[in-house]
C-alpha cells in the first residue's frame, strides 16, 4: 500500500516539474525574442542613410547652441527678427543705394541729437533725464571669436597646402569647380546680396530639411550613388590616365 501510494504521489509532483520546466523555456525564448528585437531596430537605424553622412541631429549639427535654435526657428520671434533685420538691412543697401558708413553717420547723427535734446529739455518737459549707461565689451568673446576664426583658417591654409601639392587629384578638381561656381555666382551680384542669400538659405534649408529628412534622405542616397556611378566611369576613362605626383612614404 506504501509502495502504491508513493506511485499515485509522483505524477503531480512530475507535472509541477514540467510545468516550471516549460514556464522557464518559454519566459527564455520570450526574453531572447525581446532582446533580439532591439538589436534588430538597431541594425536597421545603423543602415539609415543620413545626408553628407551625419550622425547627430541636425540641431548638434549646428553646435546645439543659440545660433542652432535661430536656424532651425526654435524661437520664431528671434528667427523672424534676424531674418526681417537683415531683408531691412539689405533693400536700404541694395534697392535704396545706401552706404555702410552713411548709414552709420545717420544713425549716430540722430541718435546724439535725441538724447543731447533730451537731457537740455528734461526740464521743460517735466520728464527724467535719460539714463546713458556705460558700454564695457568684455575681453573674452573678442578672444574666443578671434581663436576659432585662426583655427579655421588655418584648416583652410592646410587643405589648401594639401590641394596644390598635387597629391589628390579628386581633391583638386572639386576645388576647381567650387572656385569657379563660386565666381560665376559672383559675377551675378556683390557681396552683400550673396551674404544675404545664404542666411535666407539658412534659414529655409536646415527646418525643412528637419521636418522632411525621412523623404529626403532616401533620394539623397540615390543621388549619391548615381554621381559616385558616373565619378567611377570618369576616373577610369579620363583620371586615371593622368599622371599624378606620387605620395612620399
Amino acid at each position: 500500500m506504501a509502495e502504491h501510494e508513493e506511485n499515485l504521489a509522483e505524477p503531480p509532483m512530475e507535472k509541477v516539474s514540467e510545468k516550471i520546466h516549460d514556464h522557464d523555456s518559454s519566459s527564455s525564448s520570450s526574453s531572447d525574442s525581446d532582446s533580439e528585437e532591439p538589436a534588430a531596430q538597431s541594425s536597421v537605424k545603423a543602415k539609415i542613410y543620413r545626408l553628407f553622412g551625419r550622425e547627430r541631429p541636425v540641431h548638434q549639427v549646428f553646435g546645439g547652441g543659440k545660433p542652432a535654435d535661430v536656424f532651425l526657428w526654435r524661437n520664431k520671434k528671434i528667427s523672424a527678427g534676424v531674418l526681417g533685420g537683415a531683408t531691412a538691412i539689405w533693400v536700404l543697401f541694395e534697392l535704396f543705394e545706401y552706404h555702410l558708413l552713411t548709414l552709420v553717420c545717420h544713425t549716430l547723427i540722430l541718435a546724439l541729437a535725441i538724447l543731447f535734446l533730451w537731457a537740455n529739455a528734461h526740464t521743460f518737459i517735466k520728464k527724467a533725464p535719460p539714463c546713458i549707461p556705460e558700454v564695457h565689451l568684455p575681453e573674452e568673446p573678442f578672444l574666443q571669436v578671434a581663436s576659432a576664426f585662426r583655427i579655421e583658417l588655418n584648416h583652410a591654409f592646410a587643405v589648401l597646402r594639401s590641394i596644390a601639392s598635387g597629391r589628390d587629384l579628386k581633391s583638386f578638381l572639386m576645388a576647381i569647380a567650387a572656385l569657379w561656381v563660386l565666381s560665376v555666382v559672383g559675377s551675378w551680384c556683390n557681396f552683400l546680396t550673396l551674404f544675404y542669400i545664404a542666411l535666407v538659405l539658412l534659414h529655409i534649408v536646415p527646418v525643412l530639411y528637419e521636418k522632411y529628412e525621412d523623404k529626403i534622405d532616401p533620394l539623397a542616397e540615390k543621388a549619391m550613388i548615381e554621381i559616385k556611378k558616373q565619378y567611377a566611369v570618369f576616373d577610369a576613362k579620363v583620371l586615371s590616365k593622368i599622371p599624378v605626383k606620387a605620395k612620399r612614404v
